[in-house]
């Protein structure tokens, strides 16, 4: 019988935990001849998460969790996840219930015909702002035209991966993260799936805008290097026009003269260079922050305590290594 990992990272997630588990219960009921474990990464919770996530455990052994020594984001929970599961395929699935659990029925049924990346694409999202959805959008056309690789829109993480996939994601040990762009990268045969998301069952949302535009800023620096290129162009450019300015001074000079006028010219020219200059370096900086962070070659996330059957973790740490 195959065995199912579902990993499910949560942080601050107490008042929707007791229906998530309901859910993926009365799901993984409805499957016959799989069985079915729940990975829960608690990511540095200041509630009561971790204590329902044992008292869960109390009663069904099929509970199992990892507890990060603090809040990692969800993108290093993940990475524990893949880590610690043990099953012929993982499902990540959010523990705010915005994603149907009972679709896993469904990815199950393509992982069985060959498939080894099912992904679930989000159509609509309830109580969702139509510039949200806007900007989501147009963030992916965008990174679309920034890379060769292939980009799958509106495609987040909530997807069946076989244990192909998932191994394959445990090698990938960068410290800045972003998966989203690791499951078209990695390849494998993969079936795409659409739904309607839900709103949140319980609490408030953890992505402010700052986490969201650093989320899109490592998915841009993590794809493609044209940001770097870009510069270049816009220098080269500046430098052609600006050489054909310096020409047509000098020829004014030895025509008409010189002229001590055009004070207020050349302070806008300074401080418009002077402004391209400080964005480009910034530009630079953006990766030069990630090659700094990535040649510390720190561990990726610390476990304060962990459950579940230690000779499958600890198998599943000689297979990463």
């Amino acid at each position: 019988m195959k065995t199912i990992t579902i990993v499910i990272p949560v942080y601050n997630e107490e008042e929707a935990l007791p229906q998530l588990v309901r859910r993926l219960d009365n799901m993984s009921k409805s499957l016959t001849n799989i069985k079915c474990d729940f990975l829960f990464i608690n990511d540095g919770s200041e509630d009561q998460t971790l204590e329902i996530i044992k008292e869960t455990r109390k009663t069904d052994p099929r509970v199992n969790y990892v507890d990060l020594s603090r809040n990692f984001g969800k993108e290093l929970a993940m990475l524990a996840g893949f880590d610690y599961a043990d099953g012929d395929a993982v499902v990540v699935i959010d523990g705010d219930l915005q994603q149907p659990p009972e679709l896993i029925l469904e990815m199950v049924k393509w992982w069985k015909k060959g498939y080894d990346d099912v992904y679930a694409v989000r159509v609509d999202r309830e109580g969702e702002s139509k510039f949200k959805d806007w900007t989501s959008r147009v963030y992916y056309k965008v990174i679309q035209k920034m890379t060769t690789e292939k980009v799958f829109p509106l495609a987040g993480d909530f997807r069946l991966l076989d244990k192909k996939c998932v191994q394959a994601l445990r090698e990938l040990r960068e410290s800045e993260r972003y998966t989203k762009g690791m499951y078209g990268w990695i390849g494998f045969k993969k079936k795409k799936l659409t739904y309607v998301a839900d709103e949140r069952a319980a609490g408030q949302t953890k992505w402010d805008f700052s986490k969201l535009f650093k989320l899109a800023l490592d998915g841009i620096t993590s794809y493609s290097t044209i940001p770097l290129r870009v510069w270049s162009y816009v220098g080269f450019v500046i430098s052609f026009f600006s050489f054909v300015f310096l020409l047509i001074e000098i020829m004014k000079t030895l025509f008409w003269g010189t002229d001590a006028a055009g004070y207020p010219t050349l302070l806008a020219g300074i401080l418009f260079l002077g402004g391209i200059q400080l964005i480009s370096l910034g530009v630079m900086g953006e990766y030069l922050g990630r090659v700094f962070i990535e040649t510390k070659n720190r561990p990726p996330y610390f476990i304060r305590e962990k459950s579940g059957n230690d000779s499958n973790i600890e198998k599943s740490k000689e297979d990463k290594a």
